[in-house]
């Protein structure tokens, strides 16, 4: 996924299901940590992406306890990245990528990463009008635009 990111200084990034951190630690020192949030649902990921976090020396990263966009009150993000649970159902990756579209400012990205197509493929084309995906080592790297302030399958009344 991060072969595939470009990150600008003006990027506001969100690290959705962090993990250990390493995607929001390396959009850090890039962009600066200021500007990166990292969330994750399992209190010992927080744990250890903040003592990663802390061995990288980019303090100012805001880490969020949250079950997906629960406890994240912030919005106008310019991109999204994710590696969410796919092999369990899809009820996760759903909520991060209707919620995400709603957090994304206009022009915003959302990249996932996932070893599954199909679904993905279509619920980001439903929700954002298109995808482009990129296949590299039996993963599937999914990249999405804002364009719309609302989803491309909505129907205007």
């Amino acid at each position: 996924m991060l072969s595939v990111a470009s990150f600008t200084q003006d990027d506001k990034v969100l690290d959705l299901g962090c993990g250990y951190g390493a995607v929001g630690i390396y959009a850090a020192k890039l962009i600066g940590a200021k500007n990166v949030f990292m969330s994750d649902s399992d209190v010992k990921s927080i744990e250890f992406a903040g003592k990663n976090i802390e061995l990288n020396g980019v303090d100012g990263i805001r880490i969020i306890h949250s079950t997906g966009f629960e406890n994240i009150t912030e919005k106008d993000f310019t991109m999204i990245l994710s590696n969410p649970p796919y092999h369990s159902d899809f009820s996760v990756p759903k909520h991060f990528i209707e919620k995400g579209f709603n957090r994304l400012r206009l022009g915003g990205r959302m990249y996932i990463v996932t070893k599954r197509k199909d679904w993905y493929k279509n619920k980001l084309t439903t929700i954002f009008g298109g995808v482009k995906i990129h296949e590299i080592d039996s993963y599937y790297v999914f990249y999405s635009e804002k364009r719309s302030m609302q989803y491309a399958n909505k129907i205007k009344k």
